[in-house]
């Protein structure tokens, strides 16, 4: 197999915990609601917003503001009252303030050695940057459905990375903890590798991380990939 020239990153729940951060920062400023909840519901309400803004329902949006737009939601749902708005726009930037795994820093300065490393992410280039400089993540280059005014599993995103780079996508290798993620970015000819992160959504809840045999690499960490690539 050719080596790709770029890995291209996903971020929440590959190379960063959102669970335990956000359940935190819940419990802190919520301690009247079921933090576990409210955070898997916040998460949860991802997707569809999402999918509101690709129908045309809604306007585009960073997913600072989606986060925002679930947040406040969530917030009548689970009445909670009487949070200031500068303790509501804290509670939403803790999505700017989520660690890394323990492998990750590690792993991409390994492979920041060998190959250029960009994120991405649907996540907003702010929201990236501030994460970045909070968890210590070394990237070349971060990239972002802010960019490509488009979300994953959009082809404009994935072939977005490959056109930035002037490369084939066959150059190109999107690395991720959801199959669905990497199923989307080899139908636009990338090369996946897929992360085991089995506590993503906490250690309650572990994930199935069986491999379902498509992808050309299978790591249980970033570390562990860099020692597949030769890194």
């Amino acid at each position: 197999m050719s080596q790709p020239a770029v890995l291209a990153f996903d971020v929440f729940g590959t190379v960063v915990d959102w669970y335990r951060p956000v359940c935190a920062e819940v419990r802190r400023h919520c301690p009247q609601v079921d933090a576990d909840a409210f955070t898997l519901a916040w998460r949860a309400g991802y997707q569809p917003a999402m999918r509101r803004v690709m129908s045309g329902e809604l306007p585009w949006m960073t997913v600072d503001e989606l986060h925002l737009l679930i947040l406040r939601e969530l917030l009548q749902r689970f009445q909670v009252d009487g949070l200031e708005e500068e303790t509501i726009a804290r509670l939403n930037g803790v999505w700017h303030r989520l660690d890394p795994w323990p492998d990750s820093v590690e792993g991409l300065r390994r492979l920041k050695s060998k190959y250029m490393i960009c994120t991405l992410s649907n996540g907003n280039i702010g929201l990236l940057a501030n994460m970045a400089r909070h968890a210590g993540l070394p990237w070349d280059c971060i990239l972002s459905a802010e960019i490509f005014r488009a979300y994953k599993p959009d082809p404009a995103t994935y072939l977005g990375v490959a056109g930035i780079f002037r490369l084939a996508p066959g150059e190109v290798m999107m690395v991720a903890a959801h199959q669905d993620d990497l199923a989307a970015a080899r139908a636009c000819g990338l090369k996946t590798a897929y992360i085991e992160r089995p506590e993503e959504y906490g250690p309650r809840r572990p994930k199935d991380v069986s491999d379902n045999g498509l992808n050309t690499f299978h790591a249980g960490s970033l570390v562990s990939l860099a020692d597949m690539l030769g890194v």
